[in-house]
């Protein structure tokens, strides 16, 4: 008998070789009517697995909010897509098709181009193969038995796979006829037909390199979604329309905000006058809140010596996101990657005692990595970037309170911007540098600090780096979506890697903790991800422009001019428009620029003084005093208000 262990701690005893689908039928009838997939210790496995010995088993059903399943289902959708487009393109060579956030996607080699006019075929073709409900059936072949079977089909990408993959070699077939129906090389797990596929749509077609390289032959790539439901998919779909919307891509150039220039070179943001005011207004916010906590504000340069890498390790683990060397006197110079050696360096200049720490940190530097062209992504994923770095040198005993003031200046910004968030505490991977006693004192020392906070946050098991456990922060923008966000990482190595110490009450040396620290991350990926956290519409306090000033004719266009300067005056960042278009138009691209208020003024205002106030949502707010719309846009400055940027 297996004793199997369900995810509420009940035991089954089951017979020996019972199927994971045979258990999901012991718990209860309407379980093993929904089932799709299993978990087996934590490994996704085919409802047909033979469950063999105790462990513990979870029954996965078509569930949206549980990653697993989603992944079974991606997974088994993108198989079905690939035997349309196979039998609609018989020449087609399928490369792979693995499960990506929201979707699925399958690279094929095809000399012909897929279309999005090809879409509805394919389309048709998969609804006729989730129709028939044909099953998924597994069968596994020894290695060499299974490669002499890819080499006699010449897919030299399947085989390629293969040669990757440990173990035997397993493929999957849709239908019960093996060597007629549909397979393809793959580790599954799949759901048990594919009638229980879910609802999907083809959503876009692009170009990839195979595994990346440049130097092969390019691709095409067809990504899917699909989703336990049609609600489930029109939901989905329609977030997709509202994103289209937001995309900082398209926002940034009506805005006028940032450009990118391939004969500069790709994955180079170049801000524009009113992108770099919103970064200016960010860095100052930022900047004035480090210094009330007591960091220190440092400045290092952008190459270094590969000495200094060498001693750090990236040499050694991370040449391959680093810039070719540049020969200065002999002597190799890079981009520099990171901040993190030259705050250390700069620590080492003087002796340090016990009294002197904790040491704060902190820097608005550009790094340089090499990101391959087919990841760079407007301003989310680029080449060079400025992060804001911050390492904290403490000693054992002051890296609780550091903790709390870090988590605290984290969710003050955070909220200052409008996201919400969740936490992750990701722990100690497979390979690590360090004592376990180390991994585990500084693993506790994060927990203890979430929960100080009452901080709600899940268990990332095994994702820290492996020179640290960390604390990861997933922000959550206006539309539900989640961005990577701050990091807090207590590193155990760096210490000793450089030889960094302090002199303690003792008149001894000894090791600071040291915390690598962002808060936003870099100023690239941040604003960019803001532009579409408000669809454009920044707050009254980062908006580049505050209101356009509009005259109705240009008999108050002396007025306008009047009410111009006195809102330049009063600090407010204004722009006038005394054209002869008429007020409509100028109200409508007043809003387009999204332009939190549009001052209309005409000879009734100007003999009483007045301005008559709309919103960039089109309301009209009506009649007010100049002086009281001044001190009414002052306050929500000072305030930080978010108003309709996130309505």
């Amino acid at each position: 008998m297996a004793k199997v262990t369900l995810p509420d701690g009940k035991i089954l005893d089951t017979p020996n070789g019972v199927t994971v689908a045979d258990v999901a039928g012991m718990i209860g009838q309407k379980l093993a009517k929904d089932a799709i997939a299993g978990k087996i210790n934590g490994e996704l496995a085919d409802l047909s697995q033979a469950v063999t010995q105790d462990c513990k088993l979870e029954i996965l059903t078509p569930k949206a909010d549980n990653p697993d399943s989603m992944y079974v289902l991606r997974h088994s959708c993108a198989h079905v897509m690939a035997e349309a487009v196979c039998y609609l393109f018989p020449e087609t060579k399928l490369v792979y098709g693995p499960p990506v956030d929201n979707g699925y996607y399958y690279d094929i080699d095809l000399d012909r181009p897929i279309t999005p006019e090809d879409f509805e075929a394919i389309e048709a073709k998969m609804t006729e193969i989730v129709k028939a409900d044909k099953p998924f059936i597994r069968y596994e072949m020894g290695r060499d038995e299974g490669m002499t079977k890819l080499k006699a089909e010449d897919n030299r990408y399947k085989i390629d796979n293969a040669e990757r993959a440990e173990g035997l070699l397993s493929f999957y077939t849709t239908g019960t006829n093996q060597g007629s129906d549909f397979e393809d090389l793959c580790r599954g797990p799949h759901v048990p037909s594919t009638g229980r596929v879910g609802a999907f749509k083809i959503t876009s077609v692009a170009g990839a390199y195979y595994r990346g390289d440049a130097r092969e032959k390019m691709l095409q790539r067809i990504y899917g979604t699909v989703w336990p439901s049609k609600k489930e998919l029109a939901d989905y779909l329609h977030r997709l329309e509202e994103a289209k919307k937001r995309d900082h891509r398209i926002l940034g150039k009506q805005l006028d905000l940032y450009s990118m220039h391939e004969e500069i070179g790709p994955g180079l943001v170049h801000w524009h006058p009113k992108g770099s005011l919103i970064r200016y207004l960010i860095e100052r916010f930022w900047t004035d809140e480090h210094l009330k906590r007591g960091y220190d504000i440092v400045y290092t340069p952008h190459i270094a010596s590969e000495r200094i890498y060498q001693v750090s390790g990236h040499l050694e683990k991370y040449a391959d996101m680093m810039y070719s060397p540049m020969d200065i006197d002999g002597v190799n110079y890079y981009l520099k990657p990171m901040n993190c050696p030259s705050h250390y360096k700069m620590y080492l200049s003087d002796i340090r005692s016990y009294r002197d720490l904790p040491i704060r940190m902190c820097e608005l530097g550009t790094v340089y990595r090499y990101e391959p062209s087919g990841t760079l992504h407007g301003m989310l994923r680029v080449r060079g970037f400025t992060q804001d770095d911050a390492h904290t040198f403490c000693t054992p005993e002051q890296l609780g309170q550091e903790l709390d003031l870090i988590l605290e200046l984290m969710d003050f910004m955070m909220r200052s911007f409008g996201y919400s968030y969740k936490a992750y505490l990701a722990t100690r991977p497979e390979k690590y540098l360090g004592t376990l006693q180390e991994w585990e004192r500084a693993t506790e020392e994060l927990r203890a600090a979430l929960q100080r906070r009452d901080l709600d946050y899940e268990i990332d098991e095994g994702g820290g780096v492996f020179y640290a456990p960390k604390i990861d922060i997933k922000l959550i923008d206006s539309m539900g979506r989640e961005w990577q966000g701050p990091t807090h990482q207590v590193d155990l190595q760096a210490a000793k890697r450089f030889g960094i110490t302090y002199v303690g009450a003792d008149n001894a040396p000894h090791e600071p903790i040291i915390i690598h620290r962002t808060v936003l991350g870099s100023m690239e990926r941040f604003v960019g991800g803001l532009i579409e956290h408000y669809a454009g519409a920044f707050p009254m306090w980062l908006a580049p422009v505050h209101a356009v000033v509009a005259s109705i004719s240009e008999k108050s266009a002396s007025y306008a001019r009047e009410v111009y300067d006195r809102l330049r005056n009063a600090g407010l960042r204004v722009e006038l428009d005394t054209s002869a278009e008429k007020i409509g138009p100028k109200k409508h691209n007043a809003r387009k620029q999204k332009v939190p208020y549009i001052l209309v003024v005409g000879e009734k205002e100007a003999a009483d003084g007045t301005v008559n106030v709309n919103d960039r949502t089109g309301k009209t707010i009506g009649t007010e005093r100049l002086d009281s719309f001044i001190a009414r846009c002052k306050k929500e400055i000072d305030e930080r208000a978010l108003g309709t940027a996130i309505s």
